[in-house]
């Protein structure tokens, strides 16, 4: 296994210790004298800084892998599943917009696989960027809401920046995922047509 699917696989096992971290009860809630918080927000800063790391890493050394091509995306689903469902437990994220946000996720993913069962994969637009991006700053203000009041407002901006994007970027999915089905549906049709002559000038002959 590469150093960047090693990252990967690092980001898959940070997630239950957020889990843990946030959503345990600890006296004082601190943490060896730490904000719990503070310490779920730093898991979940490396767990992000590792998302990065390991796509740069895997382009710069040519190391790009079908196992890292799967991993990778496994792996960002659940950190973001991961800690916007702690977050809501902890009353500092509305549960609807949550469930919007996971809702387009599932989207989206089983669009890719019926894609991808196709043969064809739809590259990460900007836009798909950019809701990650969003998604990770307003995880982070949120986290940090119950020490820093400015945070939760900035959080919840956040938050609806990434409802936005999020729906946006879905819409722009389905769309490439529709102009890539009907590409598909003539290329079939065309290759049954030729086929279907061949076969009758074959029978002609």
């Amino acid at each position: 296994m590469n150093l960047p699917n090693t990252l990967t696989l690092a980001r898959i096992f940070l997630v239950p210790l957020l889990v843990v971290v946030l959503l345990t009860r600890f006296e004082g809630q601190l943490i060896l004298g730490v904000p719990k918080e503070v310490i779920g927000a730093a898991i979940f800063g490396l767990a992000a800084l590792t998302d990065w790391l390991d796509g740069f890493l895997a382009r710069r050394r040519r190391q790009v892998t079908a196992l890292g091509q799967l991993m990778d995306p496994l792996a960002d689903k659940l950190l973001i599943t991961a800690a916007f469902i702690s977050l809501v437990q902890m009353g500092l994220a509305p549960a609807w917009m949550v469930a919007v946000i996971l809702g387009r996720e599932l989207g989206v993913t089983v669009l890719r696989s019926l894609v991808h069962s196709r043969g064809v994969t739809i590259p990460a637009s900007g836009l798909g960027k950019m809701k990650m991006v969003s998604q990770v700053v307003a995880i982070l203000l949120l986290m940090l809401s119950n020490r820093v009041w400015l945070f939760q407002v900035l959080g919840l901006i956040a938050l609806w920046a990434v409802l936005a994007t999020a729906l946006w970027s879905a819409a722009d999915y389905y769309r490439r995922y529709s102009r890539v089905l009907s590409s598909a549906n003539v290329a079939n049709f065309e290759q049954a047509r030729r086929r279907a002559e061949e076969s009758r000038r074959a029978g002609v002959g």
